[in-house]
C-alpha cells in the first residue's frame, strides 16, 4: 500500500474518532453564552411567571446569564417561528403555552410544531373553572348542563378570542354534554370576568388565581375545574371530568421547548436543571398561589401530551367550526 493512501486512512480515521470528541466537549461546556428565553406573550401571564421564576435560577446553575425576551404578538406563532429557526445548541429557550398546539388548526405556519422543535419538560399545568353568575339557578357542572339543554342558546359564556384556551375550554362542552350556548369574545379575561360578575354573561371559563376572591366572596359560583384531577390551588373544587362528563379536559399549560436538533445531552441538562427548580419548596408555593400545578414532565412525556393536544384540538375545531380572529 502507499505512503500516500496510509496517510489518508490515518487522517480519515483521526477525524472520525476527534468528531464525537470535539462535540462531546462543545456539550460538557454548556452553556457558552447568555441563554434567551422567548415568551410569546406579554409581561404578567402565566408563561412570563414561570419563565421569571426559572430564569434567575437557572443562571446561577449554569453560571450564564438567563434572560428572558417577551415577544407578544400573533397568538405565540412568530416567537415560535424565531426559536424554531435557531441554531440548535440550546441557547434560545421557548415557554409555550397550550396555544401552541392549538396554532397548527386555526393559523398557517411558518414552522411544524412537532417537527421544528425538541421538548424539554412540561412544567405547569393551570386549571381553569367554570364560574356561573349566582343569578344562575345551578350549583353544579349536572345542573348547569341540565339547564342549558332546558333552555338551548340561552346560555353564553366569556372568552377571551377566538381559539384560546377559554373558548375551547366551552367549545369541549358543547360538544361532550351536547347543549347550545354562545361565546361572546372580550378583548382580554379580565374584560370576560367583569362582564360575568355584572351578568353580562352566565358565565365563563378563567384562571382559577383570577376567580378565587370572587369566588369566595360570592360575587361567582365555581361549578367545576377543568382539569382531570383536582388542582392543589382549589383542593374542594370539583373537576369537570368527574362532574358527568368523564374525559373532559381544557386546561392552561405552559412548558419549555428548544430548537429541533439540539444536543441530547444538552436537553437532558436543561431538564435537570429546570424540572429541580420547578420541585423547589419556593417555587412550588409560588405557582400554587398562582394557581398552578407543578409538573416537570420527562421530555418524552411532554412530546407524547404535545402530539395529542395537537390531533385533539384538531378535531374540536373542525367539529365546532372554531376560527381564529
Amino acid at each position: 500500500m502507499k505512503i500516500q493512501t496510509i496517510r489518508r486512512i490515518v487522517l480519515l480515521l483521526a477525524g472520525a474518532v476527534c468528531a464525537p470528541i470535539s462535540t462531546f466537549a462543545a456539550e460538557q461546556a454548556y452553556p457558552t453564552r447568555p441563554i434567551r428565553v422567548i415568551v410569546p406573550f406579554a409581561p404578567g401571564g402565566g408563561a412570563d411567571l414561570i419563565a421569571r421564576l426559572v430564569a434567575p435560577r437557572l443562571s446561577e446553575r449554569f453560571g450564564q446569564s438567563v434572560v428572558v425576551d417577551n415577544r407578544p404578538t400573533a397568538a405565540g406563532t412568530l416567537a415560535a417561528e424565531l426559536v424554531a429557526r435557531a441554531t440548535p445548541d440550546g441557547h434560545t429557550l421557548l415557554v409555550p403555552t397550550s396555544n401552541h398546539v392549538a396554532n397548527p388548526s386555526l393559523f398557517k405556519l411558518n414552522y411544524d410544531t412537532i417537527n421544528d422543535f425538541a421538548p424539554i419538560t412540561l412544567a405547569v399545568i393551570s386549571p381553569m373553572v367554570l364560574v356561573a353568575h349566582p343569578s344562575l339557578p345551578v350549583n353544579t357542572v349536572q345542573e348547569f348542563i341540565a339547564y342549558a339543554k332546558a333552555n338551548p342558546d340561552k346560555l353564553n359564556y366569556g372568552t377571551a378570542g377566538a381559539g384560546g384556551p377559554p373558548h375551547l375550554a366551552g367549545e369541549l362542552l358543547k360538544t361532550m354534554a351536547g347543549i347550545r350556548m354562545t361565546a361572546i369574545v372580550y378583548k382580554g379575561i379580565g374584560p370576560a370576568v367583569i362582564a360575568a360578575l355584572g351578568n353580562e354573561v352566565q358565565s365563563t371559563f378563567v384562571n382559577i388565581f383570577v376567580v378565587q376572591p370572587h369566588v369566595r366572596a360570592g360575587r361567582l359560583r365555581a361549578l367545576g375545574i377543568t382539569a382531570l384531577k383536582r388542582s392543589e390551588a382549589a383542593p374542594d373544587w370539583p373537576t369537570i371530568a368527574e362532574s358527568g362528563l368523564p374525559g373532559y379536559e381544557a386546561s392552561i399549560w405552559f412548558g419549555f421547548l428548544a430548537p429541533a436538533k439540539t444536543p441530547k445531552p444538552v436537553i437532558a441538562r436543561l431538564h435537570q436543571e429546570i424540572s429541580s427548580i420547578l420541585k423547589l419548596p419556593e417555587a412550588r408555593k409560588t405557582i400554587l398561589a398562582q394557581g398552578g400545578d407543578p409538573v416537570a414532565s420527562t421530555p418524552a412525556e411532554f412530546d407524547r401530551i404535545i402530539r395529542e393536544d395537537i390531533a385533539r384540538i384538531a378535531k374540536l375545531v373542525k367539529t365546532a367550526g372554531i376560527r381564529a380572529d
